[in-house]
């Protein structure tokens, strides 16, 4: 609660958009709070913060946790901000009970993971694990036109540590699910197998625009009615892939938008999603298809361009392994899950064994300023996560 007052919004949210200097108050903030908590604080070249607790052996890697403290624009609370937290508190608690670790813990705050001010998203982990280079992240502009570089070096976090120059040994995040699922079950614990691979689309539908009220039906050229039937495929794709295909609409930009102008032009986003690279593949040939049959019925040009292809991403087994350990130990319900949404831990499964624990928002309801959690699966997460960790890193009293 005290992180989001800073950039609260009248509706409860958070608007802490990343590198901004919000932003650089929500990662002083965070800092001091490990400082406080005897942690020492180093900054890759990209921004990301790691905190770390020093274990007995310093030459091991560290059991690594975290998330990020960037929002959208009309955030909420939890997203992001909860794991970073919940890393800290595993390190609190085990200051309270003076535990050493044989191997150091750390808490990582990655850069720009939401993505709504600067592209690609999960920006600091993707270079931390070598999915893009720094040089790509650093040429990234915002609307105003300012580059992340820039950005970095204004806040005073363009660190000098090279991003992935940092061993680590595994990594667990918590999250809130933002999906109804663990709710819907009432259930506490998600132990996350996965992510949903995603397959993002720019297309573009070309008609011609002319007037509303003198222009019959059968002599239209209207690019949104087509853009609209394409619309519903992508839709009904997700559907026809059960239980975890996703087809989602969620950009469309009408030229010339005119009361009574037929349109001329319609882009739009596609977005497709699911949990195996082979059904992923089907829904790719499928919208292709449907879209080659749109273009020789209507007449009109119909251009798809695919701008981004996440793989589907299994975590590691001996990590989902002691997740569901941990609940079981702590007698918490649990029940596998796999993420729909992205998260910094689909980068780090790229280099390091990897698994998340979910608990349930409310209402399944993230990315708005309503999104809230229960304060008691809060603790329950954290409580599953310092488990994990201390398995991890070993106790040495």
């Amino acid at each position: 609660m005290d992180l989001a007052r800073i950039g609260a919004t009248p509706k409860g949210g958070v608007a802490r958009l990343t590198l901004t200097d919000l932003d650089r108050e929500g990662r002083d903030w965070v800092v001091a709070r490990a400082r406080d908590a005897g942690m020492s604080i180093s900054v890759d070249q990209v921004g990301n913060i790691f905190m770390r607790r020093a274990g007995r052996d310093p030459s091991l890697p560290p059991v690594m946790t975290g998330s990020h403290v960037d929002t959208q624009p009309t955030g909420g609370k939890f997203d992001g901000n909860y794991g970073v937290l919940a890393g800290l508190e595993v390190v609190r608690t085990l200051n309270d009970h003076d535990i050493v670790t044989e191997a150091p813990l750390e808490v990582a705050v990655w850069t720009n993971e939401e993505g709504s001010r600067f592209v690609p998203v999960m920006m600091g982990s993707g270079v931390f694990c070598g999915a893009f280079g720094l040089d790509h992240a650093y040429a990234a502009r915002d609307a105003g036109g300012r580059s992340v570089r820039e950005e970095l070096a204004r806040i005073g976090y363009l660190g000098s540590e090279v991003p992935g120059c940092h061993p680590v040994a595994c990594y667990f995040e918590a999250h809130i699910e933002q999906g109804p699922v663990l709710e819907d079950a009432a259930t506490v614990i998600g132990v996350v197998d996965g992510a949903l691979g995603a397959r993002w689309y720019d297309c573009t539908v070309t008609g011609t625009e002319a007037h509303a009220g003198s222009t019959p039906m059968t002599s239209r050229r209207d690019a949104l009615a087509v853009a609209t039937h394409v619309m519903q495929e992508v839709v009904a794709l997700g559907n026809r892939h059960p239980p975890h295909g996703r087809g989602t609409v969620g950009y469309v930009d009408v030229f010339p938008n005119s009361r009574n102008v037929i349109p001329g032009r319609v882009r739009f986003s596609i977005d497709l999603r699911n949990a195996s690279a082979g059904l992923l593949d089907a829904m790719d040939g499928e919208i292709r298809a449907f879209v080659d049959r749109t273009r020789n019925e209507s007449g009109l040009a119909i251009d798809v361009q695919q701008v981004a292809h996440y793989a589907p991403c299994p975590f590691d087994a001996g990590c989902i392994e002691i997740v569901e350990r941990a609940a079981g130990r702590l007698g918490e319900s649990h029940m596998h899950v796999t993420s729909g949404a992205g998260h910094d831990a689909i980068h780090l499964a790229r280099v390091t064994p990897t698994s998340m624990i979910f608990v349930p928002c409310k209402d399944g309801i993230s990315h708005n300023e309503i999104e809230d959690a229960d304060p008691s699966h809060l603790e329950a997460g954290a409580s599953v996560l310092l488990h994990c960790m201390l398995e991890k890193a070993g106790v040495v009293r």
